[in-house]
């Protein structure tokens, strides 16, 4: 008697099991359709083992015997378990086949499990998962959505909340129209893209009110993209003036107080950049755990190799050629030319790996506009270059000298300046300050024989543009010039915005030959 009650309980068993066991075996089907309504199914019965299900089958790890009705679980350690009861099974079974995936079915996962991790403890993951219900809108999920709003604390994340919310009410054809009414606000409210193309694709059957009001929250948000749009130009903008400042600052200092066209000034970028590649190097086989000072133990090291170098070009080239800019123009070329062959001899020719530290990796929104850490401590670090150097020509003797050269040379030697020696360390600090410069640049570019080269032309430009040998003038002329780029850029294209950019310069120097901030000097006299 008591074996055949035990019989009938095991047979029956099967009719009561409980929503989780009901769901799993639903994948036994291994349609499509079942597979989708499954997943429904799985991502509210709360179980623990949901979203380890729903994830497997995402990856490819679920496998289902139609036969046997059962379901198998692959971990991502090969070891094979009972999706139902989580029992080891020593292989998967021949019958069993991998269930497979389409398109509506990836959005189904996507949406169960951005509804699992919605009351997750961490805030971000809870962001995260209000994302993908908005991009989903998934109806299934709007319980879960109103539970977690009533007990959400963090700022961020009921705000998601809220957008997700409004997203599933928007196109549900069970919603009211004051539901819907007040959906648009709240997708107004966040005013980007994807709040953009959500209310752009409302479905037809909406009420009037419902779509003059998404018609007035897409007119809105397109005009607050159109004005974040030219703050995140402007933002690109200064990012590339501050480029082209810190590579423009050491020749302002060479071509304006001593008249030399250095055409090698970007190799002493390049030197800087590969300072920062043997630093990285030597640091990252013997002492990994100061990596993140790295470049803080870089930039001296590159200013005092690329200025000790400047002066070693100064006392045996740049010194025999004054007064004669068209010999120096091509002996600092073909000198360019041998310092990059150097290069590839001592490195090779191929890109070098240069690290983010920590500290200048990642990035960080204002608004509609996404801000990367790099770009940011290069433009403080160049305003700060910027600003010592100002400081050093105003408050030290040698800035005393290098200005009083500058204004008249004659003058200055008559009154006992050594004009040889300000000339040499006039070139090496130029040439200091461009090796910081590739410091800085091996931070947003690759490191190559070639680095110097993708900056020359536009260093000049910035000298030129604004007022040979005045520091202010390549201030504002690098920022112009990187602003002008940026907002040409979209309009006539990188190629075309350049040339419209030089073209400019060049209409813009037949009206002011001595640039925006003329300065006299040596090379105005000459």
């Amino acid at each position: 008697m008591l074996l055949a009650v035990a019989l009938l309980a095991a047979v029956a068993m099967p009719a009561f099991a409980g929503p989780f066991e009901d769901a799993v075996a639903q994948f036994s089907e291994a349609t499509f359709a079942d597979s989708e309504a499954a997943v429904a199914r799985l991502a509210v019965t709360g179980s623990p083992m949901a979203a380890t299900i729903i994830n497997a089958l995402q990856d490819g790890r679920l496998y289902a015997d139609s036969d046997a009705k059962k379901v198998y679980l692959k971990g991502a350690d090969g070891k094979v378990t009972d999706a139902v009861t989580g029992a080891a099974v020593s292989d998967i079974p021949d019958n069993a086949s991998k269930l497979r995936l389409n398109n509506k079915l990836r959005r189904a996962i996507e949406a169960a499990l951005g509804s699992l991790t919605l009351l997750s403890p961490d805030p971000a993951k809870r962001v995260q998962a209000a994302q993908t219900v908005f991009k989903s809108r998934d109806v299934a999920a709007l319980p879960a959505i109103d539970s977690a709003l009533k007990t959400e604390t963090n700022p961020a994340a009921k705000t998601a909340f809220a957008e997700a919310r409004a997203a599933i009410l928007l196109f549900s054809p069970n919603a009211t129209e004051s539901d819907k009414l007040d959906a648009v606000a709240t997708i107004r409210a966040r005013g980007d893209q994807e709040a953009l193309a959500l209310l752009s694709d409302l479905p037809p059957d909406q009420s009037a009110a419902v779509k003059a009001a998404a018609a007035s929250a897409v007119k809105s948000i397109q005009h607050s993209l159109a004005l974040w749009s030219a703050l995140q130009n402007a933002w690109y903008g200064l990012s590339l003036g501050s480029v082209l400042l810190l590579a423009a600052i050491g020749l302002a200092i060479t071509f304006g107080v001593m008249g030399v066209i250095n055409m090698a000034h970007g190799e002493m970028v390049m030197i800087g950049a590969y300072v920062t590649f043997v630093v990285q190097d030597i640091i990252r086989t013997s002492y990994p755990g100061l990596f993140d000072y790295s470049l803080l133990i870089a930039v001296p090291l590159a200013f005092a190799v690329a200025g000790a170098i400047g002066v070693l070009i100064e006392r045996t080239i740049i010194r025999f050629l004054y007064g004669r800019p068209l010999e120096t123009l091509l002996a600092t070329w073909g000198l360019s030319l041998v310092l990059q062959q150097a290069v590839r001899t001592i490195f090779g020719p191929n890109n070098r790996e240069v690290g983010n530290p920590s500290w200048m990796s990642g990035a960080f929104e204002v608004g509609q506009i996404a801000i990367t850490n790099n770009r940011l401590w290069i433009l403080c670090f160049t305003l700060a270059v910027f600003a010592i150097l100002l400081a050093m020509l105003r408050y030290t003797s040698l800035g005393l000298q290098m200005r009083a050269v500058t204004q008249n040379r004659r003058m200055a030697a008559s009154m006992g300046i050594a004009t040889s020696r300000v000339d040499a360390l006039t070139f090496g600090l130029g040439s200091g300050i461009a090796g910081i410069a590739g410091v800085a640049l091996s931070q947003i570019d690759n490191v190559s024989p070639n680095l110097g080269q993708s900056y020359i032309i536009d260093s000049f430009m910035v000298v030129v543009f604004g007022g040979v040998g005045n520091l202010w003038g390549t201030l504002v002329g690098a920022f112009t010039l990187g602003i002008a780029n940026k907002f040409l850029e979209p309009v006539a294209g990188a190629v075309l915005g350049k040339i419209a950019i030089l073209v400019l310069i060049i209409l813009f120097i037949q009206k002011r030959p001595r640039g925006l901030f003329a300065l006299k000097g040596r090379a105005v006299e000459a």
